[in-house]
């Protein structure tokens, strides 16, 4: 087989001229094979310095002609018992090119099945993406693929396909794939459910096909943000990884496989109902983009995506304000002179947004009905929220509200008026019941509008600043009886549509992603919405695991990490304050408890913290997240290491009791090794009296208000004595360059 190569590369510079390249990281190259015949494949993803060895493109936007042939090194021989070409996979394998695993694309013309064979017409090149152009002149349809490589490192896929015939095409799958290096031998993944989030697991990568499939008509508590493909034994810090995403909030499927005659792909797209996506003549089907990352350990890959949606919300930049949110402290039972006293208090130790939780609209009082009915409850709030919303404001604080847009009760006003409105399997029944509650028809011109001008109006009345986004139902059976077709790949667009009006006609305006807490977090919503819900669940051991598995796909600043009630309202374990505080102490800081119920003294203690954290986000704002590989099942350490690395907040916690006693040796990653840091207490000791163990005979020597110095290398490589702790206790450790 012959070929000839183009080379693609990280810029060194995002848009603005800003350095991208944190000092640790490593530019990324693609290079990709041309073939007669044959679309367009990924030979190697490499790390480094530019290798001045591969044929460039031309100058940017000029068509590439291949302009040197060479044989292909890696081009398998043919054997018996097969197809008369080996496999060797391209970004969209089919069969017309001898792939015997999942078709890449699935398309369907009148019910039969077409075999693409996709020949290229066009290539267009710059120094960090290239833009392929085929098409099936037989199957009638044609294809745009850019694969591009964003300042942040991350290699971007988008892949549009349009009907070129003269009848509808049906699309079931459309999901690009890049190529497995050989060494890698293990994939992780998320599982988890409701309250237990996001959590890891791994496994051996095996012939066959590994897939987290996503069919509730959103991302599930189990959805993976990453998934991986590592070296044998791979950690966060350490080991060649290839992480894939699908940036999508509908169905999707993120995928390896591996087959007897390849290392494998990884891959990803949307999974579409049958006959959802139907292309009409000339009309176009745009994949959702697929998101992949290399690097060395998880936290390299994971920075890479941090930076990717830091740089859509530079909103992000600006201080993170301290919220409450009102669910927790009073759940259902509102009322204006309850909500102002918890807003007066809230303002007394420095929360700088205040939240109104489910419960304010008309006539609901429990979960079983009124959604929909977007009006404010006059018989709660006699004046509207009017008075509350400039009573906060007043206080200097941000006024927040909760909506849940894409859900309606059938016990509502609006679903009396429109029963039709709903998605429902045929006209006899509506789909299983969730929380007395069912979809509403956002693909139904009528009812987004509805929907849309509804919160529209509210947020202009009342200068609302954040909206609190819910989504508690799946969707299932969700066939629209405005369109009589599926309806999830259209809900997906009419959310994203109706989120993109609210942030265009109120700019500053903040919506935040929760979807029955944890779900629906993916960089589809990210683009949009700049804050996730990590967990309903706000215990602080539960957290530990479930913000860390959130944390490889989005920036700490933009998940929610609360300090709620002891004992927890979830698990009912007790925890202490500081245990709370540390584990919500990365993220964007909030309150979820009734602090009316505290006593002075308490008071100031959640005081202090709030303090703190905003001690903390003034010096490390948007810091680098790091976690350390430990093994001992027991302990976690995480990190936000400012970018120049001059200084960091280090969290050690204790989720359960230890094989080692006393803990072994833990290493602080991420540093510069040519440093020498003073670490210490953050906040100082007497914060963490209430944390050590009961048996500890002797003071930890370095574990004063004035700490003590050592290198950079020591910390990284070698570690220091952390303090012994109770189970299910935590510390912060303040580190410092001198």
């Amino acid at each position: 087989m012959q070929m000839t190569t183009i080379a693609i590369n990280q810029p060194t510079q995002a848009p603005d001229g800003t350095t991208t390249i944190p000092p640790t990281s490593k530019l990324t190259h693609v290079t990709i094979g041309l073939s007669e015949s044959r679309f367009p494949r990924i030979v190697a993803i490499t790390r480094g310095a530019a290798t001045s060895t591969l044929a460039h493109a031309p100058a940017p936007a000029a068509a590439n002609e291949p302009t040197a042939i060479q044989p292909d090194p890696q081009f398998p021989q043919t054997l018996d018992a097969g197809l008369q070409i080996g496999e060797m996979p391209s970004l969209l394998p089919t069969q017309a090119e001898g792939w015997t695993g999942t078709p890449a694309i699935q398309v369907a013309r009148n019910g039969v099945e077409l075999f693409p064979e996709l020949n290229v017409s066009h290539v267009t090149t710059t120094e960090s993406s290239i833009t392929i152009e085929a098409a099936d002149n037989t199957a009638k349809l044609a294809l745009h693929m850019t694969v591009a490589i964003g300042a942040e490192g991350l290699i971007r896929v988008d892949t549009d396909l349009t009907n070129t015939g003269e009848s509808p095409l049906t699309v079931q799958r459309l999901a690009p794939v890049v190529p497995l290096p050989p060494q890698v031998s293990e994939v992780e993944s998320c599982t988890g459910h409701h309250l237990r989030e996001r959590a890891l697991q791994r496994q051996p990568l095996t012939e066959g096909v590994f897939a987290k499939e996503s069919r509730m008509g959103r991302p599930n508590f189990n959805a993976t943000t990453l998934l991986t493909a590592g070296e044998r034994g791979f950690g966060f810090e350490h080991g060649l990884v290839i992480s894939a995403h699908v940036a999508f909030s509908g169905n999707s499927t993120t995928f390896i496989e591996r087959t007897p005659y390849t290392h494998g792909v990884i891959g990803g797209g949307e999974l579409p109902y049958m006959g959802e996506i139907e292309l009409t003549p000339s009309a176009t089907y745009h994949a959702p983009r697929l998101l992949v990352g290399v690097g060395d350990g998880l936290n390299e890959v994971s920075s890479k995506f941090h930076a990717y949606l830091r740089a859509l919300h530079p909103e992000l930049a600006k201080p993170r304000p301290v919220m409450l949110n009102t669910w927790e402290a009073m759940y259902f039972a509102q009322s204006e002179g309850k909500v102002i006293a918890l807003a007066d208090r809230a303002a007394e130790i420095g929360v700088e947004r205040f939240v109104i939780d489910d419960g304010w609209f008309k006539g609901r009082r429990d979960d079983t009905k009124a959604l929909g009915d977007w009006q404010v409850d006059s018989t709660l709030w006699p004046e509207g929220l009017g008075t509350v919303a400039h009573h906060v404001h007043d206080l200097g604080m941000e006024f927040g509200l909760w909506f849940e847009p894409e859900m309606i009760s059938p016990d509502s006003d609006v679903a009396r008026a429109h029963p039709d409105w709903m998605l429902a399997p045929n006209n006899e029944r509506l789909p299983m019941a969730s929380r007395a509650q069912q979809v509403i028809d956002l693909t139904n011109p009528a009812a987004a509008a509805y929907v849309e001008h509804a919160i529209d109006t509210l947020v202009g009345e009342y200068h609302i600043d954040y909206i609190k986004w819910d989504h508690n139902r799946f969707l299932t059976e969700p066939i629209s009886p405005a369109s009589g077709h599926p309806a999830v790949h259209k809900q997906t667009e009419a959310f994203y549509a109706i989120v993109d009006h609210l942030r265009e006609r109120h700019p500053g305006l903040e919506i935040e992603s929760c979807s029955s807490g944890g779900g629906r977090i993916d960089a589809g919503v990210l683009a949009r919405c700049s804050r996730v819900w990590a967990s309903d669940c706000t215990d602080p051991v539960e957290r530990a695991d479930i913000q860390r598995g959130t944390s490889l796909l989005v920036p700490p600043e933009m998940i929610g990490e609360h300090i709620s009630e002891s004992p927890n309202h979830a698990t009912r374990r007790a925890t202490s304050l500081t245990m709370r505080a540390s584990m919500a102490f990365f993220g964007h800081l909030g309150i979820e408890w009734n602090i009316m119920k505290l006593n002075d003294a308490d008071l100031q203690q959640l005081k202090s913290w709030v303090d703190l954290y905003k001690q903390r986000r003034q010096d490390i704002p948007q810091g680098v997240m790091v976690h350390a590989d430990v093994p001992d099942p027991a302990i976690r350490v995480d990190g936000l290491i400012a970018p120049d690395r001059s200084r960091a907040v280090f969290r050690f916690a204790a989720v359960s009791s230890s094989q080692d006693y006393p803990y072994g040796l833990v290493r602080l990653p991420g540093l510069d090794d040519t440093a020498r840091y003073r670490i210490r207490p953050l906040g100082g000791i007497t914060r963490y009296e209430q944390e050590f163990s009961p048996n500890c005979r002797t003071p930890l020597s370095w574990w004063t208000d004035e700490g003590t110095t050592v290198d950079g290398a020591t910390l990284t490589q070698w570690g220091i004595r952390p303090p012994q702790l109770a189970p299910e206790h935590a510390v912060l450790i303040e580190v410092t360059r001198q």
